[in-house]
Order: structure tokens, then sequence, then C-alpha cells
């Protein structure tokens, strides 16, 4: 306690106290108690007082020289933090604060330079680089599960995360109880079918869970007066089944719809994580070709799932999601073709309805196909595979659980370039 009686005292009490006791007006067994001093630091304090009352002060004196850091170090941390500052003025990039963090880290990866946290935030206060961030509000809703698999949050942004580039898709999957993504890609576009590849990705790999959960945009679920051009007083909200429903439906997926932005707050953190570092990462490396974004935002995940503690659990995330594999503590259930589907293909892929002509043709976007062994008149289900790479498309044709066979089709000719 006597080390730290000038932040519990001013100079002024304890000049009174001590100035009494000399005028016999209070014992010694009252100040000791009061301030909470031994003996022979009272006694000290007494020696001094008396030695010279008007400059008697009891505020600590260092006895020792601040460690200085190495000059380069202090000379990076403030490059790297006045290319903070740049990046924060910068217009339409979704970054408005300094991370220090990140300061830390670049400076041990990009330099070998090992720097402890305060250090960094001492040098941007003293050079003008920092402000304090405002309080998050809490989530309203939090999802709670207890088992890897349990439920799958999957969303996507669109942020100019390459300062130098146009604005990007960032399509993510995230476990929910071990925190661990799944699956992350950058895409230039968002559309049905860069969702559905999502899906793929994660089911082939992990199995299929018990539930999605994702929010209400058009993708994901049809919204009556939203998604409809004219309206259809007899069609209700769910009643339209969206192409990327339709495959969690063939794999037999509960989805889930989350009932505000606030309620997602779970993926939404972890964005921010890749999402801040990934837009910083882009400016200073100059990106501006989607490819090597996505080169970056692949370190980050290494990253993020297999090194960092993440704050609500306090367990790295690949770490906690194996051991539960482990412990056969997991919904994901193996992934198998279902009856009577022949290959991944009839399951991850787009989905439309025609009827057969009386020449066993099918029109699709004025393209007509030929369909031998088609039921004249009846409507068959064409399932579309589009490869974006080759620009062509396997159109796989069934009906009534029937495989009827394919075709190969270019994807200009199915006017299928943004699927």
């Amino acid at each position: 306690m006597s080390k730290q009686l000038h932040k519990n005292f001013t100079d002024g009490q304890v000049k009174s106290l001590l100035k009494s006791y000399l005028d016999k007006k209070i014992k010694i067994s009252y100040i000791l108690q009061m301030l909470r001093i031994k003996r022979s630091r009272f006694f000290e304090l007494l020696a001094k007082y008396r030695k010279d009352p008007d400059s008697f002060s009891i505020q600590y004196e260092r006895r020792t020289i601040n460690r200085k850091i190495d000059p380069d170090i202090e000379k990076n941390i403030v490059k790297e933090l006045k290319m903070e500052k740049d990046l924060i003025k910068a217009k339409d990039v979704p970054i408005k604060y300094y991370n220090y963090s990140y300061i830390k880290d670049l400076l041990e990866q990009k330099y070998n330079q090992k720097v402890f946290l305060p250090t960094i935030i001492d040098r941007a206060k003293r050079n003008n680089f920092y402000f304090l961030k405002p309080k998050r509000k809490a989530h309203d809703r939090e999802v709670l599960t207890n088992y890897p698999g349990e439920l799958i949050q999957h969303d996507s942004s669109h942020h100019r995360f390459a300062p130098y580039a146009e604005k990007w898709y960032l399509i993510t999957s995230i476990d929910d109880y071990s925190r661990l993504i799944l699956y992350a890609v950058l895409v230039e576009r968002e559309t049905t079918w860069e969702h559905i590849l999502a899906l793929e990705a994660v089911l082939l790999k992990y199995g299929f869970p018990l539930a999605y959960y994702v929010d209400s945009h058009s993708i994901f679920r049809f919204v009556q007066g939203r998604d409809s051009f004219w309206r259809n007083h007899y069609r209700l909200t769910d009643e339209a089944n969206p192409q990327w429903k339709q495959v969690l439906d063939d794999c037999r997926v509960k989805v889930t719809y989350a009932l505000s932005p606030q309620a997602k707050g779970k993926i939404e953190r972890p964005y921010r994580w890749i999402q801040d570092r990934l837009v910083r990462t882009c400016y200073r490396e100059n990106i501006r070709d989607i490819k090597k974004g996505q080169l970056i935002l692949n370190n980050l995940l290494q990253r993020y799932n297999y090194r960092i503690v993440h704050s609500t659990t306090e367990e790295i995330p690949y770490i906690r999601f194996q051991r539960a594999i482990r412990e056969k503590r997991t919904l994901f259930r193996e992934f198998r073709i279902m009856p009577p589907f022949l290959s991944s293909k009839d399951i991850f892929c787009l989905r439309v309805e025609r009827m057969v002509d009386s020449y066993r043709k099918v029109s699709i976007n004025n393209l007509e196909l030929k369909v031998p062994g088609a039921p004249l008149h009846e409507r068959i289900q064409l399932r579309i595979v589009p490869d974006k790479e080759s620009g062509v498309s396997e159109v796989r044709f069934w009906h009534e659980g029937n495989f009827l066979g394919s075709q190969k089709v270019k994807n200009s000719e199915l006017n299928l370039l943004h699927p």
C-alpha cells in the first residue's frame, strides 16, 4: 500500500497528518491505520517532512529511465500507423478504426520485429494515431449449439475488400459450435450458383449438417411482394422454393431464417476479423486481382481456424471441432447420394421443369433440346450443372425418379451467364 500512497492521498493530506503528530494532536497508531503504512515507512516520511516541510511530497519519482525500443522498430510502427490512417480516410472502404493487434502481427511477419501491444498503442497516442472505438451493441438473439453440424451459419458480405479494385462478395459458412470457418470464397458477382457451390464444398467435405442458418435474402427465401414481379395473392411466403433451398431439401437439411441482422451475430464477428485484416493486407500489397485477394484470404483462414483462440469459446476453432468429432459428439451425417439420384451433380445443380412436346423436345430460353425416351406431353425436370471455366453446362433429364440421359450445352446458349 505504501508504494501507492501517492495515488490515494495528496501531499497536503499527508503533511497535515505529520504536522498534527508533531504537534501531539494525534497518535502514530491513528496515522498508521489511516495511511495503511508500517512504522518504518512513517518515520521515513516524518524525517523527510522535518528536513524541508515546504517542499515535502509523496509523489512517486521514477529512478529508472523508460526502456527505449530500437529506432528501426519505432520507424516501422509509425510507418504502418501512417498507412492505417490513410486507409481510414479512404472513401468506400469498410475500415474506420486503427487495428493495433494487426500492426503487432504485421511487424512480426513482415519485419521480424516482436513488439508488445501496449508499446504500439503508446506510440499511436504519441503520434496522433489513436482514438477509441464506439461500444458495439449487444446481439438481441444468440443461437446456442452443443455439437458440430448442429447449425451452419451461412452469409455473404459485399465490400471493397481490396481498396484498389471493385467491390467483391465474400461468401462464408461457419460451424456455430466450434466457430470453424468451413468455407470462404471471394466472388465478383453473387449468384444462386455461387451459393450452391458453397453448399457442395461444405457438404462433400464434412457431411450433412442438421440445419443451415441464413438471412432472408431472395437467394435463400422467397418473400411474397418482394421477390415476385406480378403479385400472386394465392402464393404465400415460403410456398415458392428457391434453388438454393431445393438443394438442402434433397439433402434433408433444415433451413432456419434469422429474424434480424443482429440475430446473426456469431458469423458477423468472424466476418469482422477476416474482413478487417483482408482489407488492410490488400491495401498494403496493392491487390487489384480477385485471385490474389483469395490467396490472402486463404492465409487469413489458416490463421483464424488453426492458430487464433476464439474469445467466446476460449479455444482454437479447429481443435474444438476435431475434439468433438473424436468424441463422436457431432450432428454431421456422412454424405451419400440419396436414391434415385446417381451423382452429386443431380443434387448440386440448378433445376427447371419443362413440358415435352410431340417431337420429344423441350425448350429453355429459346433453345430446343431433344430428349430421347422422354414421355410425350409430360413435364420433366432439367438439372443443370454449369462450369464457368469451360463455359459448358451439363443438362441432366429426370422424370418421376428415372434418369433419361444428359447433354452438354454452352452456357451462353442456356443464358446461364449469371445463374
